[in-house]
């Protein structure tokens, strides 16, 4: 399987070098080695008093096992959380609203985009969506197809894409390769983009914009945001 992988990583790598984009320039992310997304999620609930949590991608329970509320549900179609089964379809079938809602599934725009839609649709009034992933170092950490190990994917269009709309307001907190928050609330730093398809977006693009497109709060100061 591992040599597979390779294999097929070397191909995706050429094909998106050769076809979708090249751009050799990186961005330093100093992120604080300390703190991770679980860290934030768990000070979130307990500062605002959430009783409900819903996490899309739970792979080996890292952050689903540390969450302790009255009603938590882990959705992944492989290992973890509680929900076995893609998030389109626990969305199809749910009928339950969250306080908190945490989005690390799929990491490609499509798929990261309709779980944002869908988790606006069940969120509870004053409730909070997290994103992790947000923020790729380097062109090959969110080139889709995949061709690295360490992998963001291109979540952050998605967040390109939210920030646009004013009915809510998103920031990107510079922890654990980026963790974006959003809120069904009055955008009130709206991007003004004329962009037909966020999908078409380059990592040019990110790279030139990133602090204007992803609106980063350090950890120190996201709790006085979220007030």
């Amino acid at each position: 399987m591992e040599n597979f992988n390779k294999k097929i990583y070397f191909l995706n790598k050429i094909y998106y070098l050769l076809f979708k984009e090249r751009f050799n320039k990186k961005i330093s992310f100093d992120f604080p080695k300390n703190i991770n997304r679980w860290d934030l999620i768990k000070r979130i609930i307990k500062e605002k008093k959430f009783n409900s949590y819903l996490e899309i991608g739970c792979d080996d329970d890292y952050s689903f096992s540390q969450i302790e509320v009255k009603k938590k549900i882990g959705v992944d179609p492989y290992s973890g959380g509680n929900y076995k089964g893609t998030s389109d379809e626990f969305f199809l079938r749910n009928s339950e609203c969250f306080d908190c809602i945490f989005i690390d599934g799929l990491h490609e725009y499509d798929q990261v985009y309709k779980d944002i839609i869908n988790s606006l649709k069940f969120l509870n009034e004053g409730g909070i969506i997290l994103l992790h992933d947000c923020l790729p170092p380097s062109i090959h950490q969110q080139a889709v197809p995949r061709y690295k190990k360490t992998w963001n994917g291109d979540v952050w269009k998605a967040i390109v894409n939210i920030r646009t709309n004013a009915d809510y307001d998103t920031v990107t907190c510079c922890i654990d390769h980026g963790i974006s928050i959003i809120r069904k609330q009055k955008n009130i730093d709206r991007l003004n983009l004329n962009i037909d398809n966020f999908k078409n977006l380059k990592f040019k693009d990110f790279y030139y914009n990133y602090k204007k497109y992803m609106r980063l709060v350090d950890y120190k100061n996201i709790f006085n945001y979220l007030k």
